[in-house]
């Protein structure tokens, strides 16, 4: 019997051209990952706690059409970490600074989780600055304490403790089947965590979390319908962070949206059904060009 091969970072971009840098966005320094030389662009965004490596997967087979970006956002990963609270109009801001930056006048936006609610939020605010949105287990619709405090428990308690058992679960909670959280991106984010800048700002981080600052940056049904880009709704049945009927909510108040719902799968659908997703976002990319 032909054992399987385990999938890496590295698998994952073989045979692709591609750079990381640090671009300065609005004077905050800003992890990137760009590789692709199409004509238009998409912009990938992590969630919370997240990193541009949740969009490993999904980098080279977008890269064979089109230029893409992946970022740590404002305060994530190895970008800038300014003393303040962490939101939405800050992410949305940084976002823009970082277009500015690499001259990219619009771009479709793929944004899973808090990635996809600073997406929403900007395509709201700034829809000269996006071609279409990817939704893909987006946040920012609702405020669900006990969500909110299982992301939150489960983050900090990986951040101030040196266990990685603690970041492993951390990760396997995002997940229908553990084993998408390889001991890669085990090691990727527990590294990520124990930086001392990480720990330091742990409370801007999950200020989203604190039930006055979720409700002021929610995005209400008025606000979803203001979004005129086309737009793809992606969730995951199996999703631990929010219900289907919560995806199904954000489909019928954004007009024109599609929806599309995946078997097996937690809060991570690029990575947890990747072939799939790409297969979707390039179909619906390809339906909607600039």
């Amino acid at each position: 019997m032909t054992q399987e091969l385990t999938r890496t970072i590295w698998t994952e971009l073989a045979g692709l051209d591609f750079s990381i840098s640090t671009v300065d966005a609005g004077g905050v320094p800003t992890r990137s990952l760009q590789a692709g030389h199409g004509d238009e662009t998409i912009v990938f965004l992590h969630g919370t706690s997240g990193h541009l490596e949740a969009f490993m997967r999904n980098i080279k087979p977008h890269a064979e059409r089109y230029t893409v970006h992946a970022i740590d956002m404002l305060g994530h990963g190895y970008t800038g970490k300014p003393n303040y609270p962490y939101e939405i109009p800050r992410y949305r801001d940084h976002l823009l600074d970082y277009l500015d930056a690499v001259g990219i006048e619009k771009a479709h936006i793929g944004g899973e989780s808090l990635g996809g609610w600073v997406g929403g939020r900007t395509a709201i605010d700034n829809p000269d600055r996006v071609i279409s949105l990817q939704l893909l287990a987006a946040g920012g619709t609702v405020a669900n304490p006990e969500v909110m405090e299982r992301i939150r428990t489960s983050t900090r308690r990986a951040v101030e403790s040196n266990d990685v058992e603690l970041t492993r679960k951390r990760m396997h909670l995002l997940m229908h089947d553990p084993a998408n959280a390889t001991e890669e991106l085990v090691a990727v984010r527990h590294t990520i965590y124990q930086q001392p800048d990480f720990v330091a700002n742990i409370d801007n981080l999950l200020s989203l979390q604190d039930m006055d600052t979720r409700l002021r940056n929610i995005l209400t049904p008025d606000q979803l319908a203001q979004i005129t880009v086309p737009t793809l709704v992606v969730w995951g049945r199996n999703n631990p962070f929010g219900d289907v009927p919560e995806a199904n909510a954000m489909h019928q108040n954004i007009p024109g949206s599609e929806l599309m719902l995946f078997d097996d799968c937690g809060h991570w659908p690029q990575h947890e059904q990747a072939d799939k997703y790409n297969e979707l976002s390039l179909a619906f990319l390809e339906k909607h060009p600039a």
